[in-house]
């Protein structure tokens, strides 16, 4: 991916030993860990991207690129969720994981560098599919109730491309109940899995507890053919 640049920003690929130590350090302080290391198998899978500025990394997200649904076995969701649903999938995925952004770092014009990147990885990798893990800050599930169950109610995805469960503890979205203020419930929603929302994305019918980062995140899943015309036309304005 060559760098895309909007004024003093710049979104490009990580090189290099100092790059990558600036990233997992960004990556500490924004998913710190109850025990062990921030770096995993999936890094050495990935291309890593950074949204710069003049005051330093500003924002960051990795992509994993399958050539077609099996390769998802690869992939960081692997981990929590049985994606064998997906793995006759004919099309290339991409899995965008570990995003995150700096104190300081959330304006409007670094997140649309950051996603106009992910579109340019998308399309230049000619995925069918975006996948990830959205993750609510807190693993008690009580505390996210009117979201998940607002993304029981409407946002559910396919049931023959839904993930199976694979992790030890998890929580079916239907144990939220009925939904009692929808904007509310959206507004509580984390503003990446917002994002997805917005292009047409699902979510699988349960929720992991993930006890280490101390999150609890669903799986989501956007297909690129089905993001609304005006939103892939703006993203991919930005990409170039």
């Amino acid at each position: 991916m060559e760098p895309l640049r909007k004024g003093r920003l710049v979104a490009r690929l990580a090189e290099g030993r100092d790059d990558m130590g600036r990233v997992m350090a960004l990556r500490a302080a924004c998913f710190p860990r109850r025990c062990g290391v921030e770096e995993d198998a999936q890094d050495t899978l990935s291309a890593h991207v950074m949204v710069e500025g003049p005051e330093g990394l500003l924002a960051y997200f990795r992509v994993m690129l399958f050539g077609w649904g099996a390769g998802l076995e690869q992939g960081y969701a692997a981990r929590f969720y049985d994606v064998g649903p997906l793995t006759g999938y004919a099309r290339p995925i991409a899995e965008m994981g570990r995003f995150c952004v700096a104190p300081g770092g959330v304006h409007p014009d670094v997140l649309r560098l950051a996603w106009g990147a992910m579109t340019r990885l998308v399309d230049e990798g000619q995925a069918g599919l975006l996948v990830g893990c959205s993750s609510f800050r807190g693993a008690d599930w009580t505390r996210h109730r009117a979201g998940l169950a607002l993304l029981s109610s409407e946002f559910v995805g396919p049931v023959e491309h839904l993930p199976g469960r694979k992790a030890e503890e998890v929580v079916g979205l239907d144990l939220a109940g009925p939904v009692e203020d929808r904007r509310a419930a959206l507004a509580g929603l984390p503003p990446l899995l917002r994002t997805y929302l917005g292009m047409g994305g699902w979510v699988s019918d349960h929720a992991v507890v993930d006890r280490e980062l101390d999150t609890l995140h669903v799986f989501t899943c956007v297909e690129v053919d089905r993001v609304p015309a005006a939103r892939a036309a703006s993203l991919r304005a930005v990409a170039g």
